[in-house]
């Protein structure tokens, strides 16, 4: 039996998981993570079709999946076979399905693998409450088995593989009635499905379990680890993705918060990254995730964990007392670390946030602004906007005439040694697990913990360092030890994306389990900015690199749902049923509403998924027909078929209706 949810939490080590044979890919039991994607293009234009998958597949993805809406476009996707496999080309070809049985019956006789979806292959999702006995609940479940067997049956023959796809925005109205909007409904909306295919003795299945909410998803594949650890004795493959991610950054970092979590405790066999963008702009993320965890597994100096301390399938954020505003269920803080710059001056500040008027002698103060800043060895030599706060070395905060925006940061000897402190806020830097004195740092815990002022700041140069991490976090809720945390993520890649991933990934995984009153995120003295194409891959464009940490620090607390500070879009990365031009759409929408602070907008392709994952948005854009769309105000059809060429304008005016519209 498996330990919580992972074979190991202070390391990372692969979970061990069946195999499964995609047409000649073997997926899980170890073998690699699979990268893949899923086109854009309409299904029965099968030249473009195949021309998007051939960029795909240059690009290094090891599966394309295609959506067969109906029977037709099941029955095109062995023309698209065969013209793939003609060009020399034999990537395994998934169908996804939704609604149409008929569509993945015809689909497993031609193709390597298909994806139905639990919650729209046989029930069907009207937001309706049903208040089912046990009886009449059986009877459904009995009816899915008999409609989805068949199925099982023809997978079994061609030897075709599957995927039981939950999503998190499509639970069906059976499920959401008994469950309701969960993890554990998502999970045994799978189970059922999986548990009459082993009934069949078919076992080439893959699971997933896809949310927009990173929080969600995460917690969701955990529940379903362990449910088929203690019901089988065994777990299936996993494919990890956060659906309607969205573009840019944010669509970035979101994947990378989701995905990377789990792969941190070596849950997932093979991912995808939904980006509203060009398929092929998905896979050298894709190889941005999953790159570290293509080293082999190492031993780790890191402490086993005898207990848990926390519930990882429920989110309750660890109890901190306060120290100023840092702590006691306040916001996390955000501390840029400007420490490399070689002189500080109030242009500096401008990237994190501050911008100082001269005809006004007044700054002013954006909903991106950072809290603190770390400065290292110097000091501003100029007033501070006063709602900004310095974090500075002991030996310089020593010298500061300022001591009541100044404080300072110890290493653990430093601050057992001082004969000087703050009286106000003390930061204490404990390096976790990473050589021999910082585990000595145990045994000074206490000591420190007995001063109320005194904040920890988490880091670790172990490459498992976000396990290092929760390890010391463990340790202190152990031991009753409640002073704030602010997690200290310093990246030594190479690019804009690996940036991003790692810092997303090593911060992510722990805000989700809520970990940390704050984070700081800066670069490590082998760090580079490289913003040269390479192979045709386009990085994301950086001009400023504090700019850049400051953004994507906000970013990350935004995606995990700890701090809002910008509008949220939860934007689907279209595929063949979309209804309109999704990419440009979404940059209109964006543009005209970027300023609406903690507003959720979703931007949909179509009705797939569209009302169910807007069920977390305020507001919502559909496809509905060819040029039309639906406008939602939370699961509520407030307006339908209207052209696209004015929605965008409407949906402005739907906000101004319902007061959440505020000028620029």
């Amino acid at each position: 039996m498996l330990q919580y949810y992972s074979s190991a939490l202070t390391e990372y080590k692969r979970l061990n998981t069946k195999e499964v044979k995609i047409g000649n890919l073997l997926l899980g039991n170890g073998h690699p993570i699979r990268i893949q994607t899923m086109t854009t293009t309409d299904t029965m234009d099968t030249d473009a079709t195949v021309a998007q998958s051939i960029r795909c597949i240059e690009a290094g993805a090891e599966l394309i999946r295609i959506t067969a809406p109906s029977k037709k476009e099941a029955e095109n996707l062995l023309l698209i076979k065969n013209k793939l496999r003609a060009a020399g080309y034999d990537t395994p070809i998934v169908a996804d399905i939704h609604f149409t049985p008929n569509a993945a019956e015809i689909a497993a006789r031609l193709i390597e693998k298909v994806r139905v979806n639990p919650g729209n292959y046989v029930d069907k999702k009207k937001f309706d409450f049903i208040n089912y006995s046990d009886a009449e609940y059986n009877a459904e479940t009995d009816r899915i088995r008999e409609r989805f067997t068949p199925l099982v049956k023809i997978c079994k023959e061609y030897g075709t593989a599957m995927r039981i796809g939950t999503n998190h925005g499509s639970l069906s109205d059976r499920i959401m009635s008994r469950y309701g909007d969960t993890p554990i409904g998502m999970v045994e909306s799978a189970l059922e499905f999986l548990r009459i295919a082993r009934d069949e003795n078919y076992h080439q299945i893959i699971l997933s379990m896809k949310s927009s909410n990173p929080k969600v998803m995460v917690q969701a594949y955990r529940l379903l680890v362990q449910k088929m650890d203690e019901e089988f004795g065994e777990c299936y493959p996993l494919h990890l993705g956060v659906t309607e991610a969205g573009d840019g950054e944010d669509g970035r970092i979101k994947s990378a918060i989701g995905i990377g979590s789990l792969l941190e405790d070596g849950i997932g066999d093979t991912i995808r990254v939904s980006l509203t963008e060009d398929p092929e702009f998905e896979i050298p993320v894709c190889r941005d995730i999953i790159k570290k965890y293509e080293q082999p597994a190492r031993e780790s100096d890191v402490p086993a964990i005898e207990q848990l301390p926390y519930d990882p399938f429920h989110y309750q954020r660890r109890s901190s007392f306060g120290v100023q505003n840092i702590g006691a269920g306040q916001i996390p803080i955000v501390v840029a670390d400007l420490s490399k710059e070689e002189q500080i001056t109030p242009e500096t500040l401008n990237s994190i946030g501050y911008y100082y008027d001269e005809l006004t002698d007044k700054w002013n103060i954006g909903d991106q602004a950072a809290d603190y800043i770390f400065t290292g060895g110097k000091l501003p030599d100029f007033p501070l906007p006063g709602t900004l706060r310095v974090i500075a070395y002991w030996s310089e905060w020593m010298q500061a005439e300022d001591q009541q925006s100044v404080f300072p940061l110890f290493d653990s000897t430093e601050y057992e040694v001082a004969d000087r402190k703050s009286d106000k806020m003390n930061f204490v830097m404990l390096d976790c697990f990473s050589d021999e004195h910082s585990i000595n740092t145990l045994h000074r815990l206490e000591e420190m913990a007995n001063d109320p002022t005194v904040i920890f700041c988490l880091s670790s140069t172990n490459n498992n360092a976000m396990q290092s991490q929760r390890r010391m976090f463990i340790e202190l809720m152990n031991r009753k030890i409640n002073n704030p945390v602010i997690i200290v993520v310093d990246s030594n890649e190479h690019t804009p994306d690996e940036h991003l991933v790692k810092f997303a990934t090593e911060t992510g995984a722990l805000l989700l389990d809520g970990l940390g009153d704050g984070i700081s995120i800066g670069y490590g003295s082998d760090a580079t900015m490289d913003l040269i194409q390479t192979s045709g891959r386009t990085y994301l464009p950086v001009k400023d690199i504090n700019q850049f940490t400051n953004n994507t620090a906000f970013s990350i607390l935004q995606a995990t749902r700890t701090r809002i500070s910008k509008t949220e879009y939860i934007s689907c990365p279209s595929c063949g049923r979309t209804l309109f031009d999704l990419q440009e759409t979404t940059a209109q929408i964006r543009a005209a509403t970027h300023h609406l602070k903690g507003v959720k907008i979703a931007i949909m392709g179509c009705i797939v998924n569209g009302p169910g994952e807007m069920a977390d948005a305020d507001f919502g854009y559909v496809g509905s027909g060819p040029g039309k769309i639906t406008l939602y105000k939370g699961k509520d059809v407030v307006k339908k078929n209207v052209d696209s060429d004015i929605a965008v304008g409407e949906l402005i005016q739907l906000l101004k209706d319902n007061g959440a519209w505020v000028d620029r």
